[in-house]
């Protein structure tokens, strides 16, 4: 899971004082409204997104408010709290029904049923992340899937052919064994204890799931679930991968970064990173996600929602919907920082790191499945490390240590009601 995400998480249970949020008037007469964002790095494609819409909307004035991630929802609850929330704010999936359910966000269903959104420019388990009890809240920004990324020069070394699209695990298994040598440090692969980029992806091409299609009861006590789960911890144990606790002390993508890890499952995020790297801008690669009983890749993105307290919501909407036009996926493309939601300006992220083929990325859309939330996804989701983690230190099998995250998400979810 992103960094980010976590911080996010703790942010939004331990609330903080209150902040300026939500626009106005200015003294000219225009419409004030005020853009909260988490990321500096997008800030540049942000902001010109906010001059083309002003450009078309002379009347209104849009400021955009760059709140760091380790702030974001501690401000957020603040704001929501004191009824000054900014009036239009990024939102991603663990947080969207939380909002929505409490009435935080303003339903934007008027905007898809006049036509002015069309769902269909948008990844399907996308836009069902930012829908609550029928209604559309959120409008799809951006979306990330998981890709194999692996070191060529490592691989040549070795001898193994480069992973493709007939990979199953026993082929990353396989290769993972003959990449691996304990005498200079370098390992097959990184088995993460990481959701989103790991073992979400593997529950799924397992069969199993991490919560059930009606959002009631945990599949973490699921034999195909469990399944999901061993094979990282058995690249562990078959010694492969770095250990959890080599792994806490450096972050695997910089083990990845200085070829001491052969294969990496890394999020679309991670290309203009290892784009900006010397080492793997020349020496990485990434493929599409080996197979196991089945293909699946979890699909996760961020969307525009309207304060439900917005003190001009036609306005606000307005700049949400453009928010969500293929003119603003255009801008993000061309940054390469994400993969714009919209469907027909995907292309141009792609084209914009020609060394890596980002394609994989793409061609993953037609079987990815949700990112898994509930109403209250941060009382389950922020425990999964501190419970799965024996399984990954041995200290546990991972089946003893899936259900006793079944037992405490299922606790959660009765309490959700």
């Amino acid at each position: 899971m992103r960094r980010w995400l976590w911080l996010a998480v703790v942010g939004l249970l331990l609330g903080a004082t209150a902040c300026s949020g939500g626009g106005g008037s200015s003294a000219s007469g225009k419409v004030e409204l005020s853009y909260r964002i988490w990321d500096k790095n997008q800030m540049p494609a942000m902001q010109q997104i906010v001059d083309k819409f002003q450009a078309s909307h002379p009347g209104i004035s849009v400021t955009i408010q760059l709140t760091p991630s380790s702030e974001f929802w501690t401000k957020m609850q603040a704001n929501v709290t004191a009824g000054d929330a900014p009036d239009v704010f990024w939102i991603n999936g663990p947080h969207a029904q939380f909002y929505a359910a409490n009435g935080a966000l303003l339903p934007l269903s008027d905007s898809v049923k006049q036509g002015r959104i069309d769902l269909a420019n948008y990844p399907e388990s996308l836009v069902g992340l930012y829908s609550y009890q029928g209604t559309q809240y959120g409008i799809p920004k951006d979306f990330d899937t998981v890709g194999l990324w692996y070191n060529k020069k490592l691989f040549d070394a070795a001898g193994v052919k480069y992973p493709d699209d007939t990979w199953t695990w026993q082929t990353v298994k396989d290769a993972a064994r003959k990449l691996t040598d304990a005498s200079q440090g370098v390992y097959g692969i990184a088995a993460v204890l990481a959701g989103q980029e790991n073992y979400y992806n593997t529950i799924a091409q397992a069969g199993g799931y991490v919560i059930s299609p009606d959002g009631k009861s945990s599949g973490y006590d699921q034999p195909a679930t469990i399944a999901g789960l061993q094979f990282w911890t058995d690249l562990i144990k078959d010694g492969v991968s770095p250990s959890l606790q080599s792994m806490t002390d450096t972050f695997p993508a910089q083990m990845f970064e200085s070829g001491k890890v052969a294969m990496y499952y890394g999020g679309s995020w991670n290309a203009i990173e290892f784009a900006n790297n010397d080492y793997t801008k020349s020496n990485a690669d990434v493929a599409v996600l080996p197979k196991g009983e089945k293909r699946a890749v979890a699909l996760h993105g961020l969307a525009n929602v309207v304060s439900a307290k917005a003190k001009h919501p036609a306005e606000a909407t307005q700049f949400a919907e453009f928010l969500g036009s293929k003119e603003a996926g255009d801008i993000q493309a061309q940054t390469g920082a994400v993969i714009p939601a919209f469907n027909a300006t995907q292309d141009a992220w792609v084209k914009s790191m020609p060394q890596f083929h980002l394609q994989s990325y793409l061609d993953e859309l037609s079987y990815a499945v949700p990112y898994p939330t509930s109403k209250n996804t941060d009382a389950w989701q922020q425990q999964e490390s501190r419970v799965l983690g024996p399984a990954w230190t041995g200290d546990k099998d991972a089946a003893t240590a899936a259900r006793d995250m079944a037992a405490l998400m299922n606790t959660a979810l009765r309490k959700e009601g």
